[in-house]
């Protein structure tokens, strides 16, 4: 039995986004999550190559690879705008000493808890459950052409859904959501791939990236919104007030 890299790499890296909270470790997941997806559609079986770059390719990669680069990009400049705080310059040195002694404090504190394993019971249960779910369905519900592409696309929806119920903050969902969406992405590639003989137009590719800038777009709005009332992105801030 041959082993396919790609969907061990599509798996792994949206348990990466499932599992952590910092978006220093799920931003890249999510690029690399295109990457492997990418590939991984741009199989001979689903997408037939059209261009040649980098050895036989086909637009589809390069569809993949942009929208891939361009949502975590937006999302990598979110969380890098609304991480910090802003307004320093009107304090004065009384204020920036307590503001200092303030981080001191909050650092040697998450230094001194640096991993907590009940942050990660429920998500992890939550991925077993969907790992479970995603190798068992494509044999009892079928879909996609291979069983491959129904794995895929089943434990990128899982996952996704799972993350969002999961996540304490804004982006978590929002990574959330654009798993999901990659989903239906794959599951609409797979299976219009096969319908078609002559392969798949370039337009509905470039629809279905755009509505995932678009998403990361809506996304940031909603950080910045947020982040404009409660100075955070945590969701438990909200029943707070």
């Amino acid at each position: 039995m041959q082993i396919n890299w790609l969907l061990i790499a599509i798996g792994a890296t949206a348990t990466v986004v499932l599992l952590f909270r910092d978006w220093r470790l799920t931003f890249p997941a999510l690029l690399l999550n295109y990457v492997a997806l990418a590939f991984f559609l741009a199989e001979p079986r689903f997408v037939t190559p059209d261009i040649s770059l980098i050895g036989e390719m086909n637009t589809l990669v390069l569809v993949k690879l942009i929208t891939g680069l361009a949502v975590t990009m937006i999302l990598t400049i979110t969380a890098l705008t609304f991480s910090r705080e802003y307004g320093l310059e009107n304090l004065d040195e009384f204020g920036l000493a307590e503001l200092r002694r303030a981080a001191r404090t909050a650092q040697r504190y998450r230094a001194s808890q640096p991993f907590r394993m009940s942050d990660y019971i429920v998500p992890f249960w939550a991925g077993v459950l969907a790992l479970f779910a995603s190798a068992t369905l494509p044999f009892v519900y079928a879909i996609a052409p291979t069983p491959a592409a129904d794995f895929a696309w089943y434990w990128l929806v899982l996952t996704g859904v799972l993350t969002i119920a999961t996540a304490s903050d804004l982006l978590k969902i929002g990574l959330g959501l654009l798993l999901c969406a990659s989903g239906v992405d794959t599951l609409y590639t797979a299976v219009e791939s096969t319908l078609k003989e002559g392969g798949m137009n370039v337009i509905p590719l470039a629809l279905l990236s755009q509505f995932h800038i678009l998403l990361a777009l809506a996304i940031a709005y909603l950080c910045g919104l947020l982040y404009g009332r409660l100075k955070t992105l945590e969701l438990n801030e909200l029943y707070k007030r």
